[in-house]
């Protein structure tokens, strides 16, 4: 990579150009993955406040925002205590061990950093020496609360703003952004001044005690070898994505095979295909001139055919519109309006239907029974024999919406191909669309809700993937499709499904016959009136067909 320079001259960027020319391009940075990357403005804008720090700058993103200067502050005494207490250990040394190491740090960043070689390696020293006291001074607390073991300044701070709830999920919250990350080979470097016996151990397993702590879903027994693995992530955000998502090699595999199994179901399915394509011509065929009359319905012409009769008889015989004839007429002209609309949002919650998945309520309702799996994703499933939908348990507190939000965008950026975990999110969204979703799966032991209601953990889920394309993921996929054709073959929905279909399709013919059925027989009965036919007769069959109309 090119090294940084400061451009002030177009003199000293042609000095700058020739002397990388005749020195050769620094290649140290050779193999480091991009693993930091900027959250897009499209997702951003959904809940800036989820993925921009609100607190504390973790990094060179954010490192030069007024609004975060305030925690400036707790940073240097941090890093003036730890001074103090290692007497040997200098903040210049760790800078400059950090300076050499620049390609390095500057290739896991997706954007440019626009610091010159000493600022940044600064940057990374301070901020690394409070993210290890912070992540020190949680696991204590977090393990025991009552401990005063740790007497720092940090952890005076942090018992400080313990006390505002707000403030203390705020820095918690902030250090789960994906923008604030920084490499996790960095923080080995910076904890091996202040850690001497067996650094690379102790800084594991603090970080897999934080990862157990924070993540939403539990961290699946099979995977607990990843601590052995943990330095070896890319940062902290990534360790936590990686004890919780099933590995890429993993879903490739499935993906693969899912496209053997899906173009042999094509080879012996050939009947199917040409059943379900001479069945979609019949739906055309009846479809398509029921909305033709629907339209026809809607005519001028229909409408002055309904108005017509009354308007003659009217002239002839020298009546005045009654308001209860006159509100038929108008009902008649907006029916056909009111039955196209109602189709219309039939059409379209049948499409949401889908492309998404029944709600807890909808399957608890025909029996589905809800099963916690003591399994991460790749445990997902849908028993069709037994009617049981086994999912894992997820932990839902203040931070779980930003941790979610976070892993969601870095997957999107490091493997867009796969996108497991946001096909989960939209599982999630789909099953839990209301509280009372919440509470079947709370009281199922699947969702361990700490937030203040069962509507604040519906809402959740709700966003978190728009803008984003789903993609293939056969682990999740096949549970989708299995409770989707278990729902829809159950005789409750089949029969709701067929009345809505059928008695709904033919009504607006019902209504039309209806409408202007009324309309005669009150042209009977002005007829009637005039000309001395028995006048009980016709007004009893009027009345009769106006109450049926207002029932319907």
């Amino acid at each position: 990579m090119i090294k940084q320079f400061n451009r002030s001259t177009g003199q000293e960027w042609v000095i700058h150009i020739k002397r990388t020319l005749e020195e050769g391009i620094d290649d140290e940075d050779v193999g480091v993955p991009v693993c930091i990357f900027s959250v897009s403005k499209a997702m951003v804008s959904t809940k800036q406040e989820a993925y921009i720090p609100q607190l504390v700058a973790i990094g060179p993103y954010h490192h030069r925002r007024v609004e975060l200067f305030e925690m400036e502050r707790y940073k240097l005494i941090e890093a003036e205590r730890v001074q103090k207490k290692y007497r040997n250990v200098r903040f210049s040394d760790i800078a400059e061990h950090l300076e050499e190491n620049d390609a390095n740090v500057r290739a896991c960043y997706h954007a440019y950093l626009d610091f010159d070689r000493e600022e940044l390696a600064w940057t990374f020293a301070i901020d690394a020496s409070f993210l290890l006291g912070y992540l020190r001074t949680f696991i204590i607390r977090t393990e025991e609360p009552s401990s005063n073991r740790s007497s720092s300044s940090l952890a005076d701070m942090v018992n400080h703003l313990a006390k505002k709830k707000t403030i203390r999920q705020a820095i918690l919250g902030d250090m789960l952004m994906l923008e604030n990350q920084i490499p996790l080979f960095v923080l080995r470097k910076v904890n091996r001044y202040f850690q001497y016996e067996n650094p690379d151990e102790a800084l594991a397993m603090m970080l897999m005690k934080f990862c157990k702590h924070a993540s939403p879903i539990k961290i699946v027994d099979g995977q607990q070898h990843v601590s052995e693995e943990c330095l070896q992530k890319n940062h902290i955000l990534d360790l936590i994505y990686c004890t919780v998502a099933p590995k890429f090699e993993d879903i490739g595999r499935e993906i693969e095979e899912s496209k053997e199994r899906n173009e042999e179901h094509e080879e012996n399915g050939c009947f199917k295909k040409t059943w379900k394509s001479i069945w979609s011509f019949l739906c055309f065929i009846i479809v398509v001139p029921l909305r033709f009359l629907i339209r026809i319905l809607k005519s001028k012409a229909v409408k002055a055919a309904v108005t017509l009769p009354w308007k003659l008889i009217k002239s002839v015989c020298h009546l005045k519109p009654t308001s209860e004839i006159t509100n038929l007429v108008s009902t008649a002209e907006t029916v056909a309006a009111e039955i196209e609309s109602v189709s219309a949002l039939n059409d379209a919650s049948l499409l949401i239907e889908k492309l998404s998945i029944p709600s807890a309520t909808k399957l608890f309702g025909i029996g589905v029974k809800f099963i916690l799996t003591k399994g991460g994703l790749q445990t997902i499933s849908f028993d069709r024999p037994r009617g049981a939908f086994y999912l894992p348990v997820v932990n839902l507190d203040d931070d779980s919406e930003v941790l979610l939000r976070n892993l969601v965008a870095y997957e999107a950026s490091l493997a867009p191909e796969c996108t497991v975990l946001a096909r989960y999110v939209e599982l999630m969204s789909g099953i839990l669309d209301t509280k009372e979703d919440v509470k079947i799966l709370r009281d199922s032991g699947i969702v361990l809700n700490r937030l203040k209601s069962d509507e604040d953990a519906a809402n959740l889920w709700h966003g978190i993937t728009k803008f984003m394309k789903l993609t293939e993921v056969p682990i999740l996929d096949k549970a989708i499709e299995e409770a989707n054709s278990y729902y829809s073959n159950n005789w409750k929905v089949r029969i709701s499904t067929s009345f809505k279909k059928y008695v709904y399709s033919s009504w607006p013919i019902l209504t039309f016959l209806a409408a202007n059925l009324l309309i005669l027989l009150s042209a009977l009965e002005a007829f009637c009136s005039v000309y001395g036919c028995s006048k009980w007769e016709a007004n009893h069959a009027a009345d009769n067909l106006a109450k049926l109309w207002r029932t319907s």
